[in-house]
């Protein structure tokens, strides 16, 4: 505030506030009080703060009044609304279950239902056989005890056991189905080019129906639509699991030696000879002398004898255009036409043609080409991990 302001401020006050005189009288005597304005200033804001304090009080007990209010009749309503909700859930169950008891005929349309899904489902399982962990993943729950459970509720532990089943049957076909096609993309192929896109075949002479049309398959197979649906996506799925597994038997996924290291890569490197840079066509493994030598897909000896730098060599065709090469062997234990399994030892490591020290040269063709073996070769690691 400025000086100038001031007087006028004090002057307003005092005439607002102006002095003033209280005279008591009591027993003969009289005394007087003087109330200043600065007195009359301080008791004003006193009576001021405890008016707020007592405005701001009653308002807030009022507040806490009606929220409480309002909170009980929430939950009270939330309560209740719960409650008449497990009631009607409890009538419509017991309804059911007094209907399903005093009439043989739903009882019996129950258990063709049940019957008919059975049916269903074991066309799906039956394909599941040979499959590594789906005898575990799929196995039925054990039934409830014939003995002390009534019949009602076993028939529906049998449904139920169905509902599991088929759920369990789709998320195994489709997981396996969904690894083996990162595998192949792992290895640089198209999943769809081997199978990868599946087709449901439920053993009645080809693919059922189209997968498009749950209600062609729910009449064929005589049961709900969306039960068939999920037979359908669980034959689809392991249609295609099948499909791709078949052609990863066929494609060099395994490793030609066991206890090796990997020496040099595929790709552009110095050659150890020349040493200027040269495309190094294959992966090369060093391992002591005689170190077997295995094929890593089956198919027919289509090579053996010496290639001009690569020594003493062994070429497979495996079919699909794939082809593998093992290089600078120091002894061969096959012959041209000859069939080889997967693991099959083929001969023996060395150092024959133009070669540095003991090892293996291993090469993939795929189509006339030689691809990176590595590729083939982390595929195969990610799909024996399955």
């Amino acid at each position: 505030m400025s000086g100038d302001q001031r007087p006028h401020v004090l002057a307003w006050t005092e005439r607002l506030f102006p002095e003033r005189h209280i005279y008591l009288r009591s027993r003969g005597e009289t005394r007087g009080y003087v109330l200043t304005t600065r007195k009359q200033l301080a008791l004003t804001a006193a009576l001021c703060a405890l008016s707020a304090w007592v405005v701001l009080a009653s308002a807030s007990t009022l507040f806490t009044l009606v929220l409480r209010g309002s909170t009980d009749e929430q939950v009270a309503d939330v309560t209740a609304r719960y409650e008449r909700a497990d009631a009607e859930l409890r009538a419509r169950y017991e309804t059911a279950l007094a209907r399903l008891g005093q009439s043989s005929g739903s009882l019996d349309d129950v258990a063709r239902n049940i019957e008919r899904r059975h049916a269903a489902l074991t066309r799906v399982m039956v394909q599941f056989r040979g499959v590594p962990g789906a005898e575990q993943a799929l196995a039925p729950a054990p039934l409830p005890d014939d003995k002390t459970t009534p019949p009602l509720e076993r028939v529906l532990a049998v449904r139920s056991d169905q509902e599991r089943l088929v759920a369990k049957a789709e998320s195994f076909a489709h997981s396996r189905a969904e690894r083996l096609r990162l595998a192949f993309r792992l290895a640089g192929l198209n999943p769809t080019a081997y199978g990868g896109n599946g087709s449901a075949n439920l053993g009645v002479g080809g693919p059922l129906v189209d997968a498009n049309d749950p209600k062609a398959l729910a009449a064929v197979l005589d049961v709900d639509e969306e039960f068939a649906q999920r037979i359908q996506n669980a034959a689809r799925d392991l249609g295609a699991m099948r499909s791709l597994a078949d052609a990863a038997d066929r494609i060099p996924l395994s490793r030609p030696t066991t206890g090796t290291n990997q020496t040099s890569g595929f790709g552009v490197r110095l050659d150890p000879f020349t040493g200027r840079p040269a495309l190094h066509s294959g992966l090369d493994f060093a391992g002591a002398y005689m170190t077997p030598i295995h094929a890593t897909a089956p198919g027919v000896v289509s090579f053996t004898g010496v290639r001009t730098g690569y020594g003493n060599t062994v070429e497979i065709d495996h079919g699909g255009g794939f082809k593998t090469r093992y290089a600078h062997l120091q002894s061969i234990a096959v012959s041209v036409g000859q069939r080889v399994a997967v693991g099959e030892r083929i001969g023996a490591m060395g150092s024959t043609g133009r070669s540095t020290g003991v090892h293996l040269h291993y090469e993939v063709w795929v189509n006339g080409r030689p691809e990176n073996p590595i590729r083939f070769l982390k595929a195969g690691d990610y799909v024996q991990q399955n």
